[in-house]
């Protein structure tokens, strides 16, 4: 039995490259998101996607070559809709039907975004991939995935990482003394300054009823796992 009716799965550009390679794609990798979002519309749950664009432009690059910070940020929102793309031609290849709809309209590739049209996408049991940001520069993917997720009605935010199974109190890869953190609110995430997701995207999400759960996506089974209410990861939720 599934714990939500309609969740956004946020995921790094980085989970679709190839690993170790200078390769923006890796056909497992997207074979493997496919299956994971397609095991959760199996379930009878309503999923829209999230992609960020670091598998092909960050801003340390745009910074190096003297790219002003708003052209970058735009560089950076096409980015997200080539993995867009690039994430719908894999559904289609394991029989999910899919759109993608985009913030900078690009209508030979995509639809614009409208939220009604988005909702109607979901009920008809599509994956529904939001690409372009949010339209405009200085906000990240994680404000993005909040905006929409509240836009839509989400009942979660499903944040995929990669390697990692949680929240900690520090970075586990370079502190061996991080300690894991279960369940959290989203003040509490803000207070202790834990870098889950940027602070507009945290306080986007404060006063809703929409969880945030955190988890480990290199394992696939993982999504199914959160999907049915098991305690796996790190769940995010607003104060009582």
């Amino acid at each position: 039995m599934a714990k939500y009716k309609r969740v956004l799965v946020k995921l790094s550009g980085e989970a679709l490259a190839k690993k170790g390679k200078d390769e923006i794609f890796d056909a497992t990798n997207l074979n493997q998101v496919a299956l994971a979002l397609k095991s959760i519309v199996d379930k009878g749950v309503q999923v829209s996607v999230v992609v960020g664009g670091g598998n092909i432009w960050r801003g340390k690059l745009a910074e190096s070559i003297g790219v002003e910070r708003s052209t970058a940020d735009y560089m950076g929102m096409l980015g997200t809709i080539i993995n867009a793309l690039a994430l719908q031609s894999a559904l289609n290849q394991v029989g999910v039907d899919s759109r993608v709809m985009s913030a900078i309209e690009v209508r030979q590739v995509c639809e614009p975004y409208i939220k009604l049209r988005a909702i109607r996408h979901l009920e008809k049991g599509r994956i529904v991939i939001f690409g372009g940001g949010t339209g405009s520069p200085y906000f990240t993917t994680d404000t993005t995935a909040a905006l929409r997720a509240n836009d839509i009605n989400c009942d979660a935010i499903l944040m995929a990482k990669n390697g990692v199974d949680g929240v900690y109190t520090s970075d586990p890869r370079t502190n061996k003394d991080a300690k894991f953190i279960s369940n959290i609110s989203y003040k509490e995430m803000l207070d202790m300054n834990l870098q889950v997701m940027d602070r507009t995207a945290v306080s986007l999400c404060m006063d809703t009823n929409i969880e945030l759960r955190v988890f480990n996506m290199n394992d696939t089974s993982n999504f199914i796992k959160v999907i049915e209410g098991e305690n796996i990861g790190t769940t995010i939720r607003k104060e009582n």
